[in-house]
C-alpha cells in the first residue's frame, strides 16, 4: 500500500498532539495518511504498553486512520543505529511515502530529538538502493520520501511553515483525550504527571491558537522543513474563496 502521508511518532499520543490535525486536514483532502509508533510508551508514569496500544487505536479511529503501525522498540533506549534505522527503513519502504512527519528535532522528552534524527536519517538511506531490506521474504525496492517535516511538540521552535486545522481542533482535542490513561487523568491511584492535568491541554490549545494568529485562522500546526519547498505557481499559497 502507498501512502501519500506517513506520520511518525517515538510514543503513542506524540502523533496525536503535534499532527493530528493536519493528518485529518489531509484525509479530508482524500489523501492517504498513515502512523508509525517507534515505541509502546511503556516507560510512561502512568498506564501501561497495553492500555496505551487500546488507547493508539481509539485515536486512530477518531482521527480516521486506518493504518498503524508499532515498532516496539525500547522505549527511553532505542538508538540512531543500524538495527534501528533498518526497521524504519523497511517500513518507509513498505508504505512509500512522498511526506514524511516526524517528532521535533530538540524537545523536553530526550526520545523526541532522538526519534527525529532517526527517522530523518532512516529516510535518507531507504533511497540507496544498495541498502538491501526484506518483508515477509521479499526483497524491497529503494524508496525516499520528497519531504521531512518535522512537527513542534512541548518546546515552542519557530516553524517553517504552519498548517491551518481550525476546523479539526476540536476532534484534534478528542483523539488526545483517547489515551485516557495520560491526560485529563486526575483521579485514581497512579501519580500526576507534566501532562495528566487539564492545563496541559490548555496549552495545546494555546500553541495551536497563537500559531493559527500567525496566519489569520483560528487553529494550526508548525513544522520545521529539511529542506526548501518548492512551488510551481502562486496558486499553491493564494487562498481561494468558494
Amino acid at each position: 500500500m502507498k501512502l501519500d502521508i506517513l506520520a511518525f511518532g517515538v510514543h503513542p499520543d506524540d502523533v496525536e498532539l503535534g499532527c493530528s490535525g493536519t493528518i485529518m486536514a489531509a484525509l479530508a483532502e482524500g489523501k492517504s495518511v498513515g502512523i508509525i509508533d517507534l515505541t509502546r510508551g511503556e516507560l510512561g508514569t502512568r498506564g501501561t504498553a497495553e492500555t496505551r496500544k487500546q488507547e493508539a487505536a481509539a485515536a486512530a479511529a477518531i482521527m480516521g486512520v486506518t493504518v498503524r503501525e508499532n515498532l516496539a522498540m525500547a522505549d527511553g533506549f532505542f538508538q540512531n543505529d543500524e538495527q534501528h534505522q533498518r526497521k524504519v527503513i523497511e517500513v518507509i519502504r513498505k508504505y512509500r511515502p512522498e511526506i514524511i512527519l516526524a517528532n521535533a528535532p530538540e524537545d523536553r522528552h530526550p526520545d523526541h530529538g532522538r526519534s527525529a534524527k532517526l527517522v530523518s536519517d532512516a529516510a535518507f538511506l531507504a533511497g540507496l538502493r544498495k541498502i538491501e531490506t526484506m518483508v515477509d521474504g521479499q526483497p524491497q525496492e529503494a524508496w525516499r520520501p520528497t519531504y521531512v517535516f518535522h512537527y513542534i511538540q512541548d518546546r515552542f521552535i519557530q516553524p517553517s511553515f504552519v498548517v491551518d486545522i481550525t476546523a479539526y481542533m476540536d476532534k484534534k482535542i478528542e483523539s488526545v483525550l483517547a489515551y485516557t490513561t495520560q491526560f485529563n487523568s486526575t483521579g485514581g491511584d497512579e501519580p500526576q504527571t507534566y501532562i495528566s492535568s487539564p492545563q496541559f491541554l490548555e496549552t495545546v490549545k494555546a500553541r495551536a491558537m497563537m500559531l493559527g494568529k500567525r496566519i489569520g485562522v483560528g487553529y494550526a500546526e508548525g513544522y520545521i522543513t529539511e529542506k526548501i519547498i518548492g512551488i510551481n505557481s502562486f496558486d499553491a499559497i493564494i487562498k481561494h474563496s468558494t
